[in-house]
């Protein structure tokens, strides 16, 4: 098949062979007739083939059409397949992303729970440790008494009127009971000097789950100032940073959420803290410090629920 290109050469050619015959008008008749003749046989023979290159070229055009018009509609089928894919995609991330949530909730909650039930372990113990000092105080006391008090007076004899008792000074010939010395005596004990850590947690935990949240902050303050050292006092840190945070105090709750990180390395809550430290960094719009404490989290508890959510919300920052 002949291109454009082709045809315009054929085309010039053509009219420099007609040229060329007109300007052979002074050969002799019947010579200009048989070139008259050639040269029209070949005008027609070129003129076929432009028809039919234009006739070729026509249905390959068409041809072309319609493949780009099915690769447009392809590439439209495959656009709405990947949106759709891409739209699925993110329900599934959503849909998990809210489940992490909730486990990471519940986890949380669980661990609140295990931390009540260590203060009121404590309350326990210190009641079981009150109760057996009063008992051993008591036994104290028996012990001092003279062996007839503690067994009772002796009967009279029969047919007799009862003989008044009345023993000397030192008691059936034993020494005088000694008063029982201040503190020794069950009903007149001193109260204990102060409330436990346990205690105190265990009040301040029950303010915070009911929102009462001013009254608790006090609570766990004077919790961290009775008892600094105490794991107890680490819980009460992150408590304080969760009222912060909540209350929209991104500041304060990364700085006591930087108390427990930094002061009570055998904490329970040392992932939530150093995830909710991670939030607290994104309220302040501090992108890279929160994208470093996330990493930290991972590679320091990778197989813990919040690394889950830590994950997510990195890539969520990129």
């Amino acid at each position: 098949m002949m291109t454009q290109r082709q045809l315009r050469t054929t085309f010039r050619s053509t009219a420099a062979l007609a040229v060329l015959g007109l300007s052979l008008c002074t050969t002799p008749a019947h010579a200009v007739n048989k070139d008259m003749v050639q040269l029209q046989t070949q005008v027609q023979e070129l003129q076929d083939a432009v028809a039919r290159l234009t006739q070729a070229n026509d249905e390959r055009m068409g041809v072309l059409k319609d493949l780009v018009q099915q690769t447009a509609d392809s590439v439209n089928k495959m656009a709405v397949t990947v949106n759709g894919l891409q739209l699925k995609l993110q329900n599934v991330q959503d849909a998990e992303s809210a489940k992490h949530d909730q486990l990471s909730g519940q986890m949380q909650s669980l661990n609140d729970s295990v931390d009540e039930l260590k203060a009121r372990l404590n309350r326990m113990e210190k009641a079981l440790a009150d109760v057996q000092s009063q008992q051993a105080a008591a036994n104290s006391i028996l012990q001092g008494l003279p062996q007839g008090v503690q067994q009772g007076a002796p009967l009279p004899a029969s047919g007799g009127a009862p003989a008044p008792v009345n023993p000397p000074q030192g008691g059936f010939g034993g020494p005088a009971p000694s008063a029982p010395q201040a503190g020794n005596d069950p009903g007149t004990q001193s109260p204990s000097p102060g409330l436990s850590a346990g205690d105190m947690y265990h009040t301040a935990y029950g303010d915070y789950v009911t929102a009462k949240y001013s009254l608790a902050t006090t609570e766990f303050t004077n919790l961290i100032q009775a008892y600094p050292n105490d794991n107890l006092s680490g819980n009460a840190y992150f408590y304080i940073g969760e009222m912060n945070l909540r209350g929209n105090k991104p500041s304060p709750a990364i700085k006591a959420y930087t108390q427990v990180i930094d002061n009570y390395p055998d904490n329970s809550k040392l992932p939530a803290a150093r995830l909710h430290r991670a939030e607290a960094m994104i309220a302040m719009k501090q992108q890279e410090n929160a994208q470093r404490e996330l990493r930290a989290l991972i590679q320091r508890y990778p197989n813990s629920p919040e690394a889950v959510q830590a994950r997510t919300k990195l890539a969520s920052l990129r």
